[in-house]
């Protein structure tokens, strides 16, 4: 058992070593200048475009967002002034009211019904030889 207890000491201070060596190698930037990360460049170009694209996108939605909830608002002004203003339009197209507004130019509404005035065919002929 103890020479179990020994080989695992050594294991923890090799992977320390490559922790410690991989977070130097990063701090540091050497693991910029490794063939595999020069190899690997144009997929962190685009990696890094696909997020100014997805960051973007972000910002644009939330503008469209702000922009639907203004025009829906309007959209409740507009709909509650339109129902105010036909309300008032029934309300002063009422024979009474309109028969109210035109008093003061002595303009008053006709009390015998309208008669419907019937031509015969003689008197049209007639009316036609006389002009």
């Amino acid at each position: 058992m103890n020479t179990f207890k020994e080989e695992e000491k050594p294991k923890e201070k090799k992977e320390a070593g490559k922790v410690s060596k991989s977070l130097a190698s990063v701090f540091s930037g050497n693991f910029l200048s490794s063939d595999n990360v020069v190899k690997s460049l144009p997929f962190i170009f685009f990696l890094t475009f696909l997020g100014i694209l997805y960051i973007a996108n972000g910002y644009y939605a939330q503008r469209t967002v702000r922009d639907l909830h203004t025009v829906g608002n309007e959209l409740k002004v507009l709909r509650s002034e339109y129902i105010t203003l036909k309300s008032d339009l029934n309300y002063n197209s009422k024979q009474s009211q309109v028969a109210q507004a035109t008093a003061p130019y002595e303009i008053i509404e006709s009390v015998t019904p309208p008669t419907k005035i019937i031509v015969t065919e003689e008197e049209m002929e007639k009316i036609a030889t006389n002009d």
